[in-house]
């Protein structure tokens, strides 16, 4: 049954120069000018220009009354808002704060190398194989990734064969198609397992040596004792000498882990360069911070769509075609207005919250000492601009600062507090700073517990717990104890 009923509802939505602003501040440096060129493209009422151009003004003072007087004549806008050339903005987005030798370079190109299945397909060709071989091997090679590990199932390559390539085959015609394969360059390629790797590596090894022999015995046959790095179980299952088993071990870390990274052209990879958002600089008088927006445009509104739309507010004619016209020069140029408006208003937001940030480690920034960081967290620096927590996350993402000692993401600033024993409280990033020390001048025989780090920290005068201990050496990515030890 229907029914009809009234009902009041609150609501927020964001307009579209808000939702315009909020995806432009997140954009890092290294984009923006890429969408600075887009918007370029799609509005012809933006153009870039000299800052001091000035749009053309061809207008008497009594065809600006006409205007006024036809466009009173429509409710819909007022054309006043469009033609005065008080609105072009005065601001530049391009900064000349970089020196000649900071020109941009162009990029070399290279000549494309074939990939690391080209190269092993090459290999393949030479060897005395049927075409059904032929066929298994290409499709055993193109499951092959980066590293050189096969990490599908022949089992599953079995289905794919019958479904895709219309092949019956086995698992033993696969097995043996796939020794070929491990039997290339380099060596290892083709393995299913790490353990499967290092052996297929030391196979082709001379085995005259002892300690590449007693390598292979240990990959072999105790692979998971070696893995976990219980030593003391592999001497005396083989009943071997300490110097012995470090002979071996030695041999082993010579191994490569990922056979295939060795193939890996350097010129194939484009490595992406970091383009810090700020610039601060040091001197006498203090701290100088700007953004960097050396290879910005300079943006302005068009003036060949400011005079279209004069001429365009001097006729008198209500034809639809003439109205639509109207429509869409006002419509593009309300476009340029948000957008370098939201340019303008990204950067007043950007300086705001790195001055904050600047403020609250000042001591930091002076030297770089990062004894000196003082927790902070996203809500600090909201208090501080007055600006939402939202926001400073979105400007605290994917940008950087370049300093005289260095560039840092700005997450890097950021960071939880701790207490100590007389009541001062310090940056958990020197926790992790004093835990990094300890661990590199631990003794590699017997190296730090858990436990023991905790009760290190705790005589220095921070009261930790294990558990967190442990949570902030995996944020360092240093593995257990039993894992760092070496004989």
């Amino acid at each position: 049954m229907l029914k009809q009923r009234l009902q009041q509802k609150l609501l927020q939505k964001l307009s579209p120069q808000q939702i315009q602003m909020i995806k432009l501040l997140e954009v890092p440096t290294l984009q923006i000018e890429q969408r600075i060129k887009k918007e370029l493209e799609e509005n012809p009422a933006l153009e870039e220009g000299p800052e001091d151009e000035e749009v053309p003004s061809t207008e008497e003072d009594g065809e600006e009354e006409r205007v006024e007087e036809n466009d009173k004549d429509n409710d819909e806008f007022t054309l006043d808002d469009y033609i005065e050339e008080d609105d072009i903005p005065e601001y530049r987005l391009q900064a000349n704060n970089y020196s000649k030798d900071d020109e941009k370079r162009s990029e070399i190109p290279f000549a494309g190398a074939s990939s690391f299945q080209e190269h092993l397909e090459s290999q393949l060709a030479l060897r005395d194989l049927t075409d059904k071989q032929k066929i298994l091997g290409e499709y055993i090679i193109g499951n092959i990734d980066e590293d050189g590990y096969l990490r599908r199932e022949l089992a599953s390559i079995v289905d794919d064969m019958a479904f895709l390539q219309n092949v019956t085959t086995t698992e033993e015609e696969l097995e043996d198609v796939l020794k070929i394969i491990q039997d290339l360059e380099p060596a290892g390629v083709g393995a299913r397992t790490l353990r499967e790797c290092l052996l297929l590596q030391l196979e082709k090894k001379d085995h005259s040596q002892p300690a590449l022999k007693l390598a292979h015995s240990i990959i072999r046959d105790h692979f998971e004792e070696f893995s976990k790095r219980h030593y003391d179980k592999i001497i005396i299952r083989l009943g071997i000498a300490e110097t012995e088993l470090k002979a071996a071990i030695e041999q082993v870390l010579k191994l490569n882990p990922k056979p295939g990274g060795v193939y890996s052209d350097p010129f194939t990879k484009i490595s992406q360069p970091i383009i810090p958002d700020f610039i601060l600089e040091l001197s006498e008088d203090g701290f100088d911070l700007h953004l960097n927006s050396r290879n910005l445009p300079e943006l302005r509104l068009s003036s060949a769509y400011n005079e279209m739309l004069r001429d365009y507010s001097r006729g008198k004619s209500n034809k639809k075609e003439m109205k639509d016209a109207v429509q869409f020069v006002k419509q593009k140029i309300d476009s340029a207005r948000w957008f370098i408006d939201a340019i303008k208003q990204r950067q007043n937001t950007l300086l705001l919250t790195m001055n904050a940030i600047l403020e609250y480690q000042k001591e930091y920034f002076i030297d770089g000492d990062e004894t000196k960081l003082k927790p902070m967290i996203l809500k600090d620096v909201a208090e501080m601009t007055d600006l939402d927590i939202s926001t400073v996350s979105r400007v605290a993402n994917s940008k950087y600062i370049q300093t005289h000692f260095g560039i840092f993401p700005l997450k890097f600033f950021f960071s939880e507090g701790l207490q100590t024993d007389s009541g001062e409280e310090v940056s958990t990033r020197e926790i992790k700073r004093i835990l990094q020390d300890c661990i590199d001048n631990e003794k590699k025989r017997k190296p730090l517990t858990d436990e023991r780090l905790t009760e290190i920290l705790q005589e220095k005068g921070y009261q930790i717990a294990r558990r967190t201990v442990a949570k902030y050496r995996e944020q360092l990515n240093i593995p257990v104890a039993r894992l760092r030890r070496e004989i």
